[in-house]
Formats: C-alpha cells, sequence, structure tokens
C-alpha cells in the first residue's frame, strides 16, 4: 500500500510558497509573522502561515535540508508505531504545530514592537528533529550530526543539548536577527509532542545514552 510522502508534500509546498512570495509583496506582507499587527486585527494565521515563508534561498535550503534529512525517518517511525492515519497525523502534529507553537513566545515578546517580523519554519524544523533525537539519541561508531566547524560528528544527544544552550543564550541576548526562541521553543516542543504521543520513548531514550556512556 502507498503511503502519503508528508515530508516530501510539506518540503515542495514550503519551497514553492517561499520562491513564490520573493516576487509577490503582497503575500510575503499578507502572511509574514507580524505580532503587532495581529495582535490588533485578529490575524493569528500568521502564527502558521509565516513558516511557509522563507528570506532567502539560504534559508529554504537550510531548513528544508535539515527537515527531509530528519523528517523522513520521524515520519516512518510514527506511522510504524501508530499505523497510517494516526502516524501521519502525529506528524503534521509535530511540525506544523511546532512552527505555531515556536511563534507564540516571539508573539507575546513583540506584541508592541510594530516594526518586528518573523518568517521560516525553524520551529516546526526544530521539532522534527528533537523528535529522531528522540528516538535516535545515539548515532554508529564514525556517524553522527556535523556541525560547522567541528571537523567531527558528534552524538545526537550532546547536539542537542548544544543547540538547546545555545538557542537559549543567543535568544536572551538578541545580539543578531533569527528567531532563537523559535528555535528553542520548536524542539521543546517537539521532546513534549513526542513524549505524549509515545511515553516509552523517554526510556528508550535514556537506555541508549546509558550504553553509550558506561
Amino acid at each position: 500500500m502507498l503511503t502519503l510522502d508528508a515530508t516530501l508534500v510539506l518540503l515542495v509546498l514550503t519551497a514553492g510558497i517561499s520562491i513564490y512570495a520573493w516576487s509577490n509583496h503582497e503575500l510575503l506582507e499578507s502572511w509574514i509573522m507580524r505580532p503587532y499587527v495581529m495582535r490588533r486585527q485578529n490575524e493569528w494565521y500568521r502564527l502558521l502561515t509565516s513558516g511557509f515563508l522563507h528570506a532567502n534561498w539560504m534559508h529554504l535550503i537550510f531548513n528544508m535540508l535539515a527537515f527531509y534529512s530528519f523528517g523522513k525517518a520521524v515520519q516512518n517511525i510514527f506511522v510504524e508505531l501508530g499505523g497510517v492515519t494516526v502516524g501521519l497525523l502525529q506528524f503534521l502534529a509535530l511540525y506544523l504545530g511546532g512552527i505555531v507553537f515556536s511563534d507564540l513566545p516571539t508573539y507575546f515578546r513583540h506584541r508592541n514592537d510594530p516594526d518586528y517580523r518573523s518568517l521560516g519554519a525553524s520551529g516546526g524544523v526544530a521539532a522534527v528533529i528533537f523528535a529522531g533525537i528522540m528516538f535516535n539519541p545515539v548515532a554508529p561508531k564514525g556517524q553522527g550530526i556535523i556541525i560547522f566547524p567541528i571537523p567531527f560528528p558528534i552524538q545526537p544527544f550532546i547536539f542537542g543539548f548544544l543547540y538547546l544552550a545555545y538557542s537559549y543564550y543567543q535568544g536572551r541576548r538578541s545580539g543578531d536577527n533569527i528567531n532563537h526562541d523559535a528555535h528553542f521553543y520548536g524542539a521543546l516542543y517537539g521532546v513534549i509532542l513526542t513524549l505524549a504521543f509515545y511515553p516509552e520513548a523517554a526510556t528508550y531514550f535514556w537506555q541508549q545514552i546509558q550504553t553509550y556512556l558506561f
């Protein structure tokens, strides 16, 4: 039986909308995350639609490569554990919910700032990445996640802790134009939702780390 490849569909949809929006300023302005406008015009749909927009090619390619790299594995795990329909619905809740949930702290932080704008699927991508880490925290010897400029792969669970710490720290500094809060809260959402769907993932996660460390 053929199974819908939700990862590929979301990737193509996001890429298509992002590219189209670069030449359609009206669409970009009506979909981008603008807390000040959302609060006054009740345009809450922007919490989701902003996740289908990206600033440029580099932003789009980086997010979609990360999403596809982890998304296929997480989608397959959800389908295997929950069945095709439930698994796909869970995967959509993970990715789309990650986009929305990760934008909520940004909304409250910038709701009185008329100049603030944010876009990108980083919250949903982070949610998918951390769901993948929950199921596969330890990579085989010689494999792992590559982070530039570190010249060697690191274990997924180590990457996860570093990612959360870095995103939280940078989010408090607000020293650049990257929405680090979306990364942090998207990752947190991914862990929480995965455990809500499959509580046994916590035991599996800990057992793999114990085996690796001891």
